[in-house]
């Protein structure tokens, strides 16, 4: 009776102790791979929104508004690339822009959202994402909301914004 029950538990306990190593050593190895090709995309993205930038420097400077997440500094002194994070209406927003060393903005991006399908995902769209280049502080007022989804296209609004203001903090940063 007592081997009834042992037996089946030393089984399961075996499969569970090689699933969990097999995991493991695939993490372990797929990791640096995940890594790498997130490094290349974030890189990318830097690049797409500030075309004219060689190469960027990662600044690291405090306090900065509450959606900027990291400032990056293009080398050749094209300007900057913020990396934003912004609460939408299904979730996080993340959102990079580029703004030249003018202090106009190049472009914005979303890297990923959460927004309803239709409606608050149209911020990732290109005719919403395009309302911002060439914009300065003065004029991002002039930006128009998508209509249905105004808490969505308000956080994008406000993340843009909070990269125009940290724009102002370091362009004199070293």
């Amino acid at each position: 009776m007592k081997n009834d029950i042992i037996k089946p538990v030393a089984v399961l306990v075996s499969i569970c102790l090689v699933v969990t190593a097999l995991l493991a050593y695939i993490n372990n190895v797929t990791s640096p791979i995940i890594k790498d090709a997130e490094a290349k995309a974030a890189s990318e993205a830097r690049q797409e929104v500030l075309k004219k930038a060689e190469g960027f420097t990662l600044m690291n400077e405090k306090n900065l508004p509450e959606c900027v997440r990291e400032v990056y500094r293009a080398d050749n002194g094209a300007g900057y690339v913020f990396m934003l994070s912004v609460k939408g209406y299904g979730g996080d927003m993340k959102l990079i822009c580029g703004i030249g060393s003018d202090g106009v903005i190049e472009s914005c991006k979303t890297l990923s959202h959460a927004e309803t399908s239709g409606l608050g995902s149209k911020t990732a769209d290109e005719p919403y994402r395009k309302q911002y280049s060439g914009k300065t502080a003065d004029t991002l007022d002039k930006v128009d909301s998508i209509s249905g989804a105004t808490i969505s296209s308000t956080a994008y609004k406000k993340a843009v914004t909070d990269a125009v203001k940290a724009y102002d903090i370091v362009k004199g940063a070293k």
